[in-house]
């Protein structure tokens, strides 16, 4: 069967955090089943999106070794992920960013394609993904024009995804089916946890 061409997103990998629950790790390069998790997470994108890109502040070059575009935040005081947002948002060729963290190794590989036809479908600038556990709101489509309210946002001293996406139309799409789609790695134990899951997901 023919796989549908790439949605036209640019993907942002946000790999910028400070892992601070694995004492100061570079999060994204932690290895599940042998390789980054940055890496599940780009394979999760790649061919189902036009453009991946990877935000990150430390450790550039092993991020570029994945063969993505790499970009710092240019905010300083490490104002988290919308900074990530921010800065990929200059470089990326396309209208929309598809935003994910860095440490969800288990997407679904439909996650652009069915945020992109909800934005288009009721004309709305942001989408965010959910599934029974509740809203993720750092894996989100938005359209690009929200860029300059974005950098006045954090530049105010704005840090929450989930303030920001209070200021403007948002809706959600609600994935079902897999219970470990959206599974965050955030401590060790997570770590661990997806360690099992992991054989089920390999492509």
């Amino acid at each position: 069967m023919k796989r549908p061409a790439p949605v036209p997103v640019s993907a942002v990998i946000l790999a910028g955090g400070m892992a601070r629950r694995f004492r100061g790790e570079d999060k994204g390069l932690l290895l599940l089943g042998r390789r980054p998790l940055v890496a599940w997470v780009a394979e999760r994108l790649q061919g189902h999106v036009a453009e991946v890109l990877v935000n990150a502040n430390r450790n550039l070059g092993d991020y570029a070794a994945l063969g993505h575009p790499v970009v710092a935040d240019h905010l300083s005081g490490n104002p988290g992920p919308l900074a990530g947002i921010l800065a990929a948002g200059r470089t990326a060729q396309q209208e929309w960013l598809l935003t994910v963290p860095c440490d969800v190794p288990f997407l679904p590989l439909d996650l652009a394609l069915h945020l992109h036809a909800q934005a288009l479908a009721n004309q709305v600038p942001i989408v965010r993904a959910a599934d029974e556990t509740g809203v993720h709101y750092a894996v989100m489509l938005m359209h690009r024009s929200l860029l300059v309210d974005l950098e006045q946002f954090v530049r105010d001293g704005g840090r929450q995804v989930s303030a920001w996406q209070e200021t403007h139309p948002r809706e959600t799409v609600v994935f079902a089916g897999d219970p470990y789609a959206f599974i965050n790695v955030n401590t060790p134990d997570e770590l661990r946890r997806a360690e099992r899951l992991a054989p089920r997901y390999q492509r």
